[in-house]
Protein backbone atom coordinates (compact mmCIF):
# COMPACT_ATOMS: atom_id res chain seq x y z
CA UNK A 1 0.00 0.00 0.00
CA UNK A 2 1.39 3.31 -0.57
CA UNK A 3 2.58 5.38 1.82
CA UNK A 4 -0.46 7.89 1.95
CA UNK A 5 -3.25 6.15 -0.21
CA UNK A 6 -6.65 6.76 1.72
CA UNK A 7 -9.22 4.17 2.67
CA UNK A 8 -12.94 5.84 1.98
CA UNK A 9 -15.72 4.73 4.03
CA UNK A 10 -17.79 2.43 1.84
CA UNK A 11 -14.54 1.82 -0.78
CA UNK A 12 -14.51 -2.09 -0.74
CA UNK A 13 -15.94 -4.25 -3.88
CA UNK A 14 -16.25 -6.68 -1.15
CA UNK A 15 -18.50 -5.19 1.69
CA UNK A 16 -19.31 -1.97 -0.13
CA UNK A 17 -22.89 -0.83 -0.29
CA UNK A 18 -22.10 -0.42 -3.87
CA UNK A 19 -21.44 -3.63 -6.02
CA UNK A 20 -18.90 -4.01 -8.57
CA UNK A 21 -19.78 -5.62 -12.23
CA UNK A 22 -17.07 -7.25 -13.40
CA UNK A 23 -17.10 -8.57 -17.00
CA UNK A 24 -15.24 -11.71 -17.83
CA UNK A 25 -13.62 -13.18 -21.01
CA UNK A 26 -16.71 -13.86 -22.68
CA UNK A 27 -16.78 -10.76 -25.60
CA UNK A 28 -20.18 -8.47 -24.80
CA UNK A 29 -22.15 -7.02 -28.18
CA UNK A 30 -20.62 -4.00 -29.80
CA UNK A 31 -23.92 -1.97 -28.52
CA UNK A 32 -26.74 -1.90 -26.61
CA UNK A 33 -30.14 -1.75 -28.55
CA UNK A 34 -31.97 -1.69 -25.41
CA UNK A 35 -32.74 2.03 -24.64
CA UNK A 36 -34.31 2.93 -21.71
CA UNK A 37 -37.76 3.79 -22.15
CA UNK A 38 -38.22 6.00 -18.63
CA UNK A 39 -34.57 8.03 -19.35
CA UNK A 40 -36.06 10.86 -21.46
CA UNK A 41 -33.11 13.59 -20.27
CA UNK A 42 -29.14 12.72 -20.53
CA UNK A 43 -28.79 12.00 -17.01
CA UNK A 44 -25.68 14.65 -15.81
CA UNK A 45 -22.87 13.53 -15.79
CA UNK A 46 -19.45 16.02 -15.05
CA UNK A 47 -16.20 15.19 -14.13
CA UNK A 48 -14.98 15.20 -10.55
CA UNK A 49 -13.25 18.42 -9.79
CA UNK A 50 -10.32 15.95 -8.45
CA UNK A 51 -8.71 12.73 -10.03
CA UNK A 52 -7.30 10.14 -7.93
CA UNK A 53 -3.68 9.47 -8.28
CA UNK A 54 -2.80 7.52 -11.09
CA UNK A 55 -6.85 7.87 -12.72
CA UNK A 56 -7.60 9.73 -16.00
CA UNK A 57 -11.36 11.03 -17.24
CA UNK A 58 -12.83 9.03 -19.94
CA UNK A 59 -15.39 9.65 -22.09
CA UNK A 60 -17.70 6.87 -24.83
CA UNK A 61 -20.50 7.89 -26.92
CA UNK A 62 -23.45 5.22 -26.97
CA UNK A 63 -26.57 5.43 -28.42
CA UNK A 64 -28.27 6.52 -25.22
CA UNK A 65 -25.97 9.51 -24.05
CA UNK A 66 -22.40 10.44 -23.79
CA UNK A 67 -20.99 7.95 -20.69
CA UNK A 68 -17.93 10.34 -18.90
CA UNK A 69 -16.22 7.54 -16.27
CA UNK A 70 -13.24 7.98 -14.15
CA UNK A 71 -10.98 5.15 -15.37
CA UNK A 72 -8.15 2.89 -13.78
CA UNK A 73 -5.57 0.69 -14.04
CA UNK A 74 -4.76 -2.32 -12.09
CA UNK A 75 -3.59 -6.24 -11.88
CA UNK A 76 -7.06 -7.53 -11.83
CA UNK A 77 -7.80 -9.94 -14.79
CA UNK A 78 -11.40 -8.34 -15.51
CA UNK A 79 -12.96 -5.37 -15.81
CA UNK A 80 -14.83 -3.60 -12.75
CA UNK A 81 -17.92 -1.08 -13.34
CA UNK A 82 -18.48 0.43 -9.78
CA UNK A 83 -20.82 3.60 -9.51
CA UNK A 84 -20.20 5.49 -6.27
CA UNK A 85 -20.57 9.51 -4.94
CA UNK A 86 -18.35 10.90 -7.52
CA UNK A 87 -20.06 8.57 -10.43
CA UNK A 88 -18.46 5.70 -12.69
CA UNK A 89 -15.10 4.01 -11.96
CA UNK A 90 -13.80 1.50 -14.34
CA UNK A 91 -11.04 -0.53 -13.60
CA UNK A 92 -9.27 -2.38 -16.13
CA UNK A 93 -6.11 -4.07 -16.43
CA UNK A 94 -3.67 -2.12 -17.88
CA UNK A 95 -3.69 -4.60 -21.67
CA UNK A 96 -7.00 -3.53 -21.97
CA UNK A 97 -7.23 -2.03 -25.69
CA UNK A 98 -9.21 1.12 -26.02
CA UNK A 99 -11.98 -0.79 -28.54
CA UNK A 100 -12.67 -3.80 -25.79
CA UNK A 101 -13.13 -1.00 -23.82
CA UNK A 102 -15.60 0.38 -25.27
CA UNK A 103 -17.68 -2.24 -26.31
CA UNK A 104 -18.04 -3.23 -22.91
CA UNK A 105 -19.28 0.31 -22.08
CA UNK A 106 -21.88 0.18 -24.88
CA UNK A 107 -23.07 -3.13 -23.60
CA UNK A 108 -23.63 -2.32 -20.03
CA UNK A 109 -24.82 1.77 -20.95
CA UNK A 110 -28.64 0.66 -19.97
CA UNK A 111 -27.32 -0.70 -16.23
CA UNK A 112 -24.61 2.05 -16.22
CA UNK A 113 -27.28 5.37 -16.89
CA UNK A 114 -29.87 3.73 -15.03
CA UNK A 115 -27.33 3.58 -11.61
CA UNK A 116 -26.14 7.08 -12.63
CA UNK A 117 -30.00 8.57 -12.75
CA UNK A 118 -30.70 7.19 -9.27
CA UNK A 119 -27.56 8.76 -7.74
CA UNK A 120 -27.99 12.21 -9.74
CA UNK A 121 -31.82 12.36 -8.01
CA UNK A 122 -30.71 11.28 -4.73
CA UNK A 123 -28.22 13.95 -4.49
CA UNK A 124 -30.46 16.60 -5.95
CA UNK A 125 -32.88 15.68 -3.22
CA UNK A 126 -30.49 16.05 -0.34
CA UNK A 127 -29.19 19.45 -2.20
CA UNK A 128 -32.70 20.63 -1.31
CA UNK A 129 -32.79 20.32 2.10
CA UNK A 130 -34.39 23.14 4.30
CA UNK A 131 -31.57 25.14 5.31
CA UNK A 132 -32.19 29.12 6.02
CA UNK A 133 -29.83 31.14 5.91
CA UNK A 134 -31.20 34.67 7.77
CA UNK A 135 -33.16 35.94 10.84
CA UNK A 136 -35.51 32.74 12.15
CA UNK A 137 -34.27 30.29 9.33
CA UNK A 138 -32.80 26.83 10.54
CA UNK A 139 -30.18 24.94 9.41
CA UNK A 140 -29.02 20.83 10.99
CA UNK A 141 -26.69 20.25 13.36
CA UNK A 142 -26.16 16.60 15.21
CA UNK A 143 -29.29 15.79 13.42
CA UNK A 144 -31.58 18.47 14.76
CA UNK A 145 -32.86 21.55 13.22
CA UNK A 146 -31.66 24.52 14.79
CA UNK A 147 -32.97 28.55 14.97
CA UNK A 148 -31.16 31.25 14.05
CA UNK A 149 -31.77 34.97 15.38
CA UNK A 150 -29.84 37.91 14.21
CA UNK A 151 -29.21 40.32 16.76
CA UNK A 152 -27.15 43.38 16.22
CA UNK A 153 -26.80 44.61 20.01
CA UNK A 154 -24.49 41.43 21.20
CA UNK A 155 -21.13 40.98 20.89
CA UNK A 156 -20.52 37.43 19.96
CA UNK A 157 -21.95 34.12 18.80
CA UNK A 158 -24.37 32.36 21.32
CA UNK A 159 -25.67 29.38 21.72
CA UNK A 160 -29.15 28.60 23.30
CA UNK A 161 -29.14 25.56 24.63
CA UNK A 162 -26.55 22.41 25.41
CA UNK A 163 -24.43 22.59 22.33
CA UNK A 164 -23.87 19.08 22.93
CA UNK A 165 -27.20 17.59 22.81
CA UNK A 166 -29.09 20.07 20.97
CA UNK A 167 -33.06 20.47 20.72
CA UNK A 168 -35.30 21.64 18.44
CA UNK A 169 -35.78 24.69 20.80
CA UNK A 170 -32.42 25.48 20.66
CA UNK A 171 -31.35 28.78 18.58
CA UNK A 172 -27.49 30.10 17.74
CA UNK A 173 -27.63 33.41 18.15
CA UNK A 174 -25.17 35.79 15.66
CA UNK A 175 -23.97 39.14 16.35
CA UNK A 176 -25.27 40.79 13.11
CA UNK A 177 -27.17 43.50 11.18
CA UNK A 178 -31.04 43.19 10.44
CA UNK A 179 -29.84 43.28 7.39
CA UNK A 180 -27.09 41.17 6.92
CA UNK A 181 -27.86 38.81 3.68
CA UNK A 182 -27.76 34.97 3.42
CA UNK A 183 -24.14 34.36 2.27
CA UNK A 184 -23.26 36.70 5.56
CA UNK A 185 -25.04 34.75 7.91
CA UNK A 186 -24.12 31.32 6.30
CA UNK A 187 -20.27 32.35 7.12
CA UNK A 188 -21.13 32.37 10.45
CA UNK A 189 -22.68 29.21 10.96
CA UNK A 190 -20.09 27.80 8.97
CA UNK A 191 -17.26 29.01 11.53
CA UNK A 192 -19.48 27.94 14.59
CA UNK A 193 -20.07 24.85 13.10
CA UNK A 194 -16.73 24.13 12.26
CA UNK A 195 -15.38 24.66 15.59
CA UNK A 196 -18.44 22.41 17.41
CA UNK A 197 -17.01 19.78 14.42
CA UNK A 198 -13.23 20.29 15.81
CA UNK A 199 -14.50 19.97 19.65
CA UNK A 200 -17.19 17.11 19.07
CA UNK A 201 -14.48 14.81 17.00
CA UNK A 202 -11.98 15.12 19.15
CA UNK A 203 -13.86 14.32 22.05
CA UNK A 204 -15.06 11.06 19.89
CA UNK A 205 -11.78 9.67 18.45
CA UNK A 206 -10.34 10.23 22.02
CA UNK A 207 -13.28 7.75 23.01
CA UNK A 208 -12.66 5.49 20.73
CA UNK A 209 -9.31 5.22 20.42
CA UNK A 210 -8.78 4.28 24.24
CA UNK A 211 -11.42 2.11 23.95
CA UNK A 212 -9.81 0.28 20.54
CA UNK A 213 -5.85 0.73 23.07
CA UNK A 214 -4.31 2.87 19.76
CA UNK A 215 -2.61 6.00 19.53
CA UNK A 216 -3.60 8.30 16.83
CA UNK A 217 -0.68 9.97 15.32
CA UNK A 218 -2.59 13.11 14.01
CA UNK A 219 -6.23 14.20 12.67
CA UNK A 220 -7.59 17.29 10.84
CA UNK A 221 -10.98 18.27 9.78
CA UNK A 222 -11.49 18.76 6.09
CA UNK A 223 -14.61 19.72 3.46
CA UNK A 224 -14.12 16.37 1.15
CA UNK A 225 -16.58 16.88 -1.56
CA UNK A 226 -16.78 12.56 -1.65
CA UNK A 227 -15.84 10.92 1.63
CA UNK A 228 -16.87 11.35 5.32
CA UNK A 229 -13.67 10.16 6.66
CA UNK A 230 -10.51 8.65 5.77
CA UNK A 231 -7.42 7.10 7.49
CA UNK A 232 -3.94 6.90 5.77
CA UNK A 233 -1.92 3.96 5.58
CA UNK A 234 0.47 6.36 8.48
CA UNK A 235 -1.93 6.38 10.71
CA UNK A 236 -3.69 9.78 10.39
CA UNK A 237 -6.99 10.55 10.64
CA UNK A 238 -9.44 12.77 8.15
CA UNK A 239 -12.90 13.72 9.31
CA UNK A 240 -15.38 15.89 6.96
CA UNK A 241 -16.35 18.49 9.25
CA UNK A 242 -20.36 18.63 7.35
CA UNK A 243 -20.71 15.23 9.58
CA UNK A 244 -21.67 17.69 12.14
CA UNK A 245 -24.86 17.96 10.53
CA UNK A 246 -25.62 14.53 10.85
CA UNK A 247 -26.97 12.47 14.47
CA UNK A 248 -24.64 12.07 17.07
CA UNK A 249 -24.72 7.88 16.24
CA UNK A 250 -23.81 8.65 12.85
CA UNK A 251 -20.85 10.53 13.73
CA UNK A 252 -19.97 7.98 15.90
CA UNK A 253 -19.94 5.25 12.93
CA UNK A 254 -17.99 7.06 10.85
CA UNK A 255 -15.37 7.88 13.93
CA UNK A 256 -15.00 4.14 15.00
CA UNK A 257 -15.11 3.08 11.10
CA UNK A 258 -11.61 5.05 10.50
CA UNK A 259 -10.16 4.37 14.07
CA UNK A 260 -10.46 0.83 13.10
CA UNK A 261 -8.50 1.37 10.00
CA UNK A 262 -5.69 2.06 12.54
CA UNK A 263 -5.73 -1.44 13.19
CA UNK A 264 -6.92 -2.59 10.10
CA UNK A 265 -6.08 -1.07 6.28
CA UNK A 266 -8.93 -2.79 4.78
CA UNK A 267 -12.42 -3.83 4.34
CA UNK A 268 -12.37 -7.63 5.25
CA UNK A 269 -13.50 -9.30 7.58
CA UNK A 270 -11.35 -8.71 10.37
CA UNK A 271 -11.94 -4.93 10.12
CA UNK A 272 -15.86 -4.90 10.33
CA UNK A 273 -15.15 -7.13 13.08
CA UNK A 274 -13.33 -4.35 14.76
CA UNK A 275 -15.55 -1.31 13.79
CA UNK A 276 -18.72 -3.61 15.55
CA UNK A 277 -16.43 -4.39 18.78
CA UNK A 278 -15.64 -0.57 19.38
CA UNK A 279 -19.49 0.08 17.87
CA UNK A 280 -22.05 -2.83 18.36
CA UNK A 281 -24.93 -0.60 16.39
CA UNK A 282 -22.79 0.24 13.49
CA UNK A 283 -25.27 -1.35 11.38
CA UNK A 284 -27.77 1.07 11.57
CA UNK A 285 -25.93 4.21 12.00
CA UNK A 286 -23.87 2.59 8.38
CA UNK A 287 -27.83 2.82 6.60
CA UNK A 288 -28.51 5.79 7.84
CA UNK A 289 -25.40 7.68 6.64
CA UNK A 290 -25.80 5.49 3.15
CA UNK A 291 -28.33 8.08 1.54
CA UNK A 292 -25.75 11.38 2.14
CA UNK A 293 -23.67 13.06 0.40
CA UNK A 294 -21.25 14.90 1.40
CA UNK A 295 -21.25 17.10 -1.43
CA UNK A 296 -24.98 17.47 -1.25
CA UNK A 297 -25.52 18.74 1.95
CA UNK A 298 -27.35 22.45 2.38
CA UNK A 299 -23.95 24.24 3.53
CA UNK A 300 -22.90 24.17 -0.31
Amino acid sequence: MAGHEQLALFDSAETAPNREDSTRGQRQPASSKHAVADMPEPVPIARPANLPPGCRWMEIETPLQTIGFVLRTSRRRTVGLRVNDDGLVVTTPAWLPRGRLEEIILAKAPWILRKLRSLHERQKHLATADAQWKDGGCFPYLGIYVSISVRPDIGSVQYMGNPRSPTAEDTLVLPLQADSGPERVRERVYAWLQLQAAEHFDARLGHYCQLAGVQLKSWRIAAAGSRWGSCSSDGRIMLNWRLIHLSPEVVDYVVAHEVAHLRHMHHGPEFWREVARLYPDFARARHALKPHHPGSLPLL
